[in-house]
């Protein structure tokens, strides 16, 4: 480990950092943004709370310096905010203390996918990830709650992919009831495409999506239901602490993931730190409470207490709340509705 980096107390180091840059989604998937809270109605943060470009940058390139080897842009939906290739450009121009460049992704529901891609690549975007709750058109539109088609993103994954971002991964959140059904559908789909289809157990992040343990489908279900039908071989991790449980077709004809937080805990090897659109960092994605960098950017703080104060966060990192959760399920419902929403803090 090089001298710059920081690690928690459970000897974890600062390697992901996760930039939500808006709060704002077109789509109301019904495991992060359902309708009925985030209605006609619900108020967004107003554009002078958010991070600017220059602020974002700023705290990426102090994270940097502390390790991070890995940024993802997320939201709400990430290519809703404005000018969003500029941020890219931006922070394609950090370098780690040894010169390397971090790896540079997004996470998008892929509704202007198509009509950026090119642009982002052009950037210096490396790679992107779409989420995409299944292949059959009643389904997805259900999941997504916002009339979008699937031909659309399915479209936009093929743009992408012939931009050269990638290898394109594919995100399916599974919920039992909604669309566990389309699993081996979507596996079908994909499979010998050259995609990467993960698929995540519904988790219980925030309060509003009314999360229920029966309703998450375990990874080792997913798998032996996919497995039935084509063969598949484990395969090692690309590197250590990634969260998805990588597949391999026996065929040869490619490979999936499975992300299982709720059944299987990787807290242990978390990585990652979280950054919300409006400045405030998370250290876990099922945090009660984030520490405010924006009034310290805007208060006049120097890189130097901008520097300690990160190396204090992560210094100080005792979240392990899959274990916690894991070893007493369910949680305490004072606890569940203090979390942070999925809109806010980014996936």
């Amino acid at each position: 480990m090089d001298a710059t980096s920081i690690t928690d107390t459970f000897h974890r180091p600062l390697r992901d950092l996760r930039i939500s840059v808006t709060d704002r989604c077109n789509f109301r998937c019904v495991y992060c943004m359902p309708r009925e809270i985030f209605g006609r109605d619900y108020v967004f943060m107003p554009r002078e709370q958010l991070l600017t470009f220059e602020e974002i940058t700023r705290l990426a390139s102090i994270a940097v310096a502390h390790g991070v080897l890995k940024i993802r842009l997320t939201g709400g939906e990430p290519l809703l905010r404005k000018d969003i290739e500029e941020l890219v450009r931006m922070l394609a121009r950090l370098r780690t203390p040894d010169g390397r460049a971090p790896d540079l992704a997004m996470t998008t529901n892929g509704s202007v996918l198509a009509q950026k891609a090119l642009v982002l690549k052009d950037a210096g975007l490396n790679r992107v990830t779409v989420s995409l709750d299944s292949v059959r058109e009643e389904t997805f539109q259900a999941m997504n709650d916002a009339g979008y088609p699937v031909a659309k993103v399915l479209h936009a994954l093929d743009v992408a992919q012939a931009a050269g971002l990638g290898p394109v991964k594919i995100n399916m959140v599974v919920k039992r009831g909604q669309n566990d059904h389309d699993i081996i559908d979507t596996a079908r789909h994909f499979k010998g495409s050259g995609f990467i289809l993960r698929f995540i157990e519904y988790m219980d992040v925030g309060a509003s999506n009314g999360w229920k343990m029966d309703e998450v489908v375990p990874s080792a279900e997913v798998l032996a239901r996919i497995s039935a039908v084509f063969p598949l071989d484990p395969v090692a991790p690309n590197y250590p602490g990634e969260t998805s449980e990588r597949w391999r077709y026996r065929d040869g004809s490619g490979e999936i993931g499975v992300i299982s937080s709720v059944t299987q805990a990787f807290c242990r090897g978390c990585t990652r730190a979280r950054l919300s659109a409006d400045g405030k960092l998370f250290t876990c994605l099922f945090a009660t409470a984030g520490t405010d960098l924006r009034a310290l950017l805007r208060g006049g703080a120097s890189d130097a207490d901008l520097s300690a104060a990160l190396s204090a966060l992560w210094g100080g990192r005792a979240d392990r709340y899959s274990v916690l959760r894991s070893a007493n399920t369910p949680v305490a419902p004072d606890t569940a509705a203090r979390r942070i929403e999925m809109s806010y803090i980014g996936g």
